[in-house]
């Protein structure tokens, strides 16, 4: 009779700290952590990193952001060919980023978190993965706000004959050419991909909710001068960057002034009539609503290609029957293909399903549709976890600098935790309730609130879970540094 076998499971592999996601973020942390000699890995979903600039790859692919200001402080890519980046060159320096820093080494790739679980007697993370299970002491969830992209609910569409796909998963085996296609959607990747296409496509049909307010777009190519100056003079860069986050702080602190609103919504209008000489559909191209209440968008090329005549604008999508889509106003076409251009799912972020805190709820369950962070980095009830990105951080500037805050935020945390021997922070509660409260009365008379628009800003119970009411200064200010005072601490 064979011995029975009486070996101890094999423990699950620990760290101090864990990152999820391989995008800006993630990276960005994993760069700070090795930088102060930390334990860490990075678990990684996909086969490869740089999350929503590996992702999303339709033409005409690029950045909002001036490439000067759209990266890393701490590692500058004097290279950028345009102002505003196009997505192979942000993969690219994504790429060169991570095997500058050696981040690979780190980086488990296939690994795609299942569930975050927080253990109160042995305090810390569980983390299950399709490759398996890790814990940590520590975990910092660099997620991503656009990560899940959106596919709306159409009646009917599951009888569409023809190709569908969501943009963000851009099926480059289908050739556009001659087809009849229908976009739904009109947001920031249907500017740019909608122009591109239009020339080869037989007919395009635009089905669009509420148009966008669409500012003319800076870009112009950087000659390679210019490109060897800011590789010979850093500082030259520098400059640049800095006047570029004074543009934009300026800009974003401007949009709750109606007098200058009404500058930018000038400046809207004008290139709406630069390139569609047709009134009836100006009148269907321009927004009655404040802008700045939805996200800005910026392009030279958008009007002028919904002014082809292969082009027809329309409503919102009512039904699909077959070939044929039909809108909100009864007018339908056929179509060959139907492209999504629908966005992410932002203002409810799906990791908030995967992480289990303290009480046994996921953050899902606790937010009930209305999610809500300190700083938007950390959550109550999830003790040693930090939010990148998180919630009420969104402002109309480069992501790098809400980035770079909050790393330093995390980093002032980890290290003060080490060197005082703490196990456990959490947020308390009372702080984080009196920071919220504040919070959402800033927003109270902001654009974003009450501009007169439906936005991903508002979520499901209307509730502004999306921006940050105050500056980036404001923003870099409060979190220069983590205040150990805010929270409840136990130590080993």
């Amino acid at each position: 009779m064979p011995a029975a076998n009486t070996s101890e499971p094999t423990p699950a592999p620990h760290h101090e700290i864990i990152v999820v996601g391989a995008g800006f973020a993630g990276i960005g942390a994993a760069i700070k952590l090795k930088q102060a000699g930390m334990d860490f890995i990075v678990l990684e979903k996909s086969a490869e990193i740089g999350g929503v600039w590996r992702d999303n790859s339709y033409p005409d692919c690029a950045c909002d952001v001036p490439s000067a200001l759209y990266s890393y402080s701490f590692a500058p890519n004097p290279r950028w060919s345009h102002v505003f980046a196009r997505q192979s060159e942000i993969k690219a320096y994504t790429d060169d980023v991570a095997a500058r820093f050696d981040i690979l080494a780190h980086t488990k790739l296939n690994h795609e978190m299942r569930a975050a679980v927080w253990d109160p007697d042995a305090r810390l993370w569980q983390i299950e993965t399709s490759a398996g299970p890790f814990t940590a002491r520590f975990v910092i969830f660099a997620c991503g706000p656009m990560h899940k992209p959106v596919t709306p609910h159409i009646k009917g569409m599951e009888s569409f004959t023809g190709t569908s796909f969501h943009s963000a998963r851009w099926d480059h085996g289908q050739n556009l050419a001659g087809k009849r296609v229908a976009v739904i959607g009109s947001g920031a990747s249907a500017i740019q991909f909608l122009p591109a296409i239009q020339p080869d496509v037989a007919e395009l049909t635009l089905f669009q909710r509420t148009p966008p307010w669409v500012l003319p777009k800076m870009d112009a190519s950087i000659p390679e001068k210019w490109q060897r100056r800011f590789a010979r003079f850093p500082i030259l860069q520098t400059a640049l960057r800095q006047v570029l986050y004074l543009y934009f702080e300026r800009l974003n602190s401007s949009l709750n002034s109606p007098r200058a609103r009404e500058k930018l919504e000038a400046r809207a209008l004008k290139n709406i009539h630069r390139g569609v000489k047709d009134e009836a559909l100006r009148q269907r191209l321009t927004p009655d609503y404040a802008i700045g209440c939805k996200r800005i968008l910026q392009s030279n090329t958008w009007y002028r290609a919904l002014a082809q005549p292969n082009v027809s604008v329309t409503g919102g999508v009512a039904e699909i029957r077959g070939d044929r889509v039909i809108a909100q106003d009864g007018s339908e076409c056929q179509v060959d293909v139907i492209i999504y251009a629908t966005g992410f799912e932002v203002a409810n972020p799906p990791v908030a399903e995967l992480i289990t805190g303290a009480s046994g709820q996921t953050l899902a369950a606790q937010w009930q549709g209305s999610p809500q962070a300190y700083l938007g980095t950390m959550a109550a009830d999830c003790p040693n976890a930090f939010l990148t990105f998180g919630p009420n951080l969104y402002t109309f500037s480069s992501a790098f600098v809400i980035l770079e805050a909050q790393l330093a935020y995390i980093m002032s945390a980890l290290t003060q935790a080490r060197s005082r021997k703490i196990t456990t922070l959490a947020i308390n509660p009372a702080t984080s309730e009196t920071y919220n409260r504040n919070l959402q009365t800033a927003l109270a008379t902001s654009v974003w609130n009450i501009g007169g628009c439906t936005s991903y800003f508002l979520d499901r119970n209307g509730h502004n879970a999306t921006n940050w009411p105050w500056t980036t200064t404001a923003m870099r200010r409060r979190l220069k540094r983590f205040r150990l005072k805010d929270y409840v601490v136990s130590k080993a």
